[in-house]
């Protein structure tokens, strides 16, 4: 019996809020670097959840994005990050909060989805778990940027730039992941939407995958993620769930954030409601196209 085979197709996010001009290139650079990395798995005929990982670590690594190196600062000045990854084949999740010294957050979620029995992991506990498992462990010290330093210690409101990405591989199955450093100024020990199943991101292989960005506080009263997926099932065209989405999150709590989305037929939808979002999109000829 000969498997049917599906175009492949990725979108990435850097974050949806008012990135200012002097910030545009850095976030297309990330977006850019992020979406070609995960596509060259799937050219090569890997997994939907090895191109998101992928192009997720590509975004931790980037110092112009909120995610890993360059994440925002707490009150106290320390980086607590956040990741989520799905699995739209079983709906097999990893998530973790309020990690220190995991280089790459995403590769934590992952292991504890295929390594533990669990679904959400947080805390020094994660830390720990994560060298027990052989990543990467860096000092607190390698997540902040002299601009995140900088930003802190001004007092100012960063933006919420999530990262994200979702897509479909070439057998169909779609896969879905985010990763954050939260908000500038957030208080110790908060956790925003990112690391949440059907806020921060959901995938499944029945409707889309989805990975969101924004106002953590209002994405998770409307499951924002959860609620584009369903809004797909429904029978919505891509960009038509996003944007429903979007309304939804607007007019019932008056949030702020966005989305990308890739749909069981391996079609995109994004939306926000912020001034900008970085994001990119790989089309089936390999042609990125990257914008805010």
């Amino acid at each position: 019996m000969v498997q049917e085979t599906y175009q492949p197709a990725l979108i990435v996010h850097g974050g949806a809020w008012a990135i200012p001009d002097n910030q545009v290139a850095g976030h297309l650079s990330a977006v850019s670097n992020a979406a070609q990395i995960g596509w060259q798995v799937l050219q090569q005929g890997g997994s939907a959840l090895d191109a998101v990982e992928q192009a997720i670590v590509a975004l931790e690594d980037h110092p112009a994005v909120n995610a890993g190196r360059g994440a925002t600062l707490t009150r106290d000045g320390k980086a607590e990050l956040d990741a989520l990854i799905m699995d739209g084949r079983n709906l097999g999740l990893g998530c973790t909060a309020n990690i220190r010294t995991v280089r790459n957050p995403i590769r934590l979620a992952r292991a504890i989805m295929e390594r533990t029995p669990h679904t959400l992991i947080v805390g020094p506990a994660a830390d720990e778990l994560a060298a027990q498992f052989g990543l990467e462990i860096v000092p607190p010290e390698y997540f902040i940027t002299e601009a995140m330093r900088n930003e802190w210690q001004a007092h100012q409101q960063g933006g919420s730039d999530t990262v994200g990405c979702a897509a479909r591989d070439g057998a169909g199955n779609l896969a879905a992941g985010t990763s954050t450093g939260g908000m500038t100024g957030k208080w110790s020990g908060r956790v925003g939407d990112c690391p949440l199943v059907g806020s921060g991101g959901y995938a499944d292989n029945y409707s889309a995958a989805v990975s969101a960005t924004g106002w953590g506080e209002t994405l998770m009263k409307v499951v924002i993620s959860k609620t584009a997926c369903d809004f797909s099932a429904a029978g919505l065209a891509a960009q038509a769930a996003a944007e429903k989405a979007i309304e939804y999150l607007t007019q019932r709590v008056n949030g702020s954030g966005g989305l990308i989305l890739v749909d069981r037929f391996g079609n995109f939808g994004a939306a926000h409601n912020t001034p900008r979002m970085a994001q990119a999109r790989v089309y089936p000829d390999g042609r990125i196209e990257a914008f805010c």
